[in-house]
């Protein structure tokens, strides 16, 4: 990594993003939620007493997707408001290099065990 480009991201670290309380509130809720439900459907997959199917009507019906999305949105209108263009631009670029499932025609998460 360029020493440039380490500056700017040690830069980056050290700012600090405000945010409404009950915005966080509400994102922290619906994270712990997962969380909790999350662990308990592995430790009923681990027992035998859940499968796949479970955790599929779980995120199904508990509306998982459009949850983690609105928290996802928060935070980026809080960025947006206040950074830059440019520091936006590169939060994306980093966000992209994310690692998804089905991503290059995978069926299941990656097997690389190199992150």
């Amino acid at each position: 990594m360029p020493a440039l480009e380490l500056n700017r991201l040690m830069d980056m670290c050290s700012r600090e993003i405000r945010m409404p309380l009950n915005e966080v509130v509400a994102v922290l809720q619906d994270l712990n939620e997962f969380v909790v439900s999350l662990d308990r459907l592995g430790s009923r997959q681990a027992s035998g007493t859940a499968d796949e199917f479970t955790v599929g009507k779980f995120i199904a019906d508990w509306d998982v997707a459009r949850r983690l999305a609105r928290a996802r949105r928060v935070i980026s209108v809080a960025l947006d408001a206040q950074l830059s263009e440019e520091d936006n631009a590169e939060i994306d670029a980093l966000c992209d290099k994310g690692r998804f499932y089905g991503a290059d025609s995978a069926i299941g998460p990656s097997t690389d065990q190199s992150r």
